[in-house]
């Protein structure tokens, strides 16, 4: 048996209105979730002038249960200030953890604008970019 390295889990975010790009590398599990969530909900405080926020998923090793549940807080996050959620480079086990339990769509579904309460039908998610 072959013990791979595993990739140290880090999250590093990159804030150019009106996107704020969140890189995720390493397992995103029940020990690293926390670290997650609290980087990008920090980023979204007091930002102003943001309409995207691109979790950027191409180093990602790993996700679990509480990975997933830190992706439906963040889109919780995303959602009441208005911004559009994009998962960026999904990996293949990340798309299946996400069809498996049916909460792909909704993840990536237009976000209401906190200005106008209107949808924003401009966004295409069907597939990773």
């Amino acid at each position: 048996m072959t013990n791979l390295p595993s990739i140290p889990f880090t999250v590093t975010t990159d804030r150019e209105p009106p996107t704020l790009t969140v890189r995720v590398a390493g397992e995103l599990d029940f020990d690293t979730c926390g670290e997650f969530v609290d980087a990008v909900v920090g980023a979204l405080s007091g930002a102003t002038g943001l309409r995207d926020v691109r979790l950027d998923f191409r180093d990602l090793a790993w996700i679990d249960s509480s990975g997933l549940s830190a992706l439906l807080m963040i889109h919780r996050h995303t959602s009441a200030a208005g911004t559009v959620l994009h998962l960026d480079h999904r990996p293949g086990f990340l798309d299946r953890v996400l069809e498996l339990t049916d909460v792909l769509e909704h993840l990536t579904a237009p976000a209401a604008r906190a200005d106008t309460g209107e949808r924003d039908d401009d966004v295409t998610e069907a597939g990773a970019t």
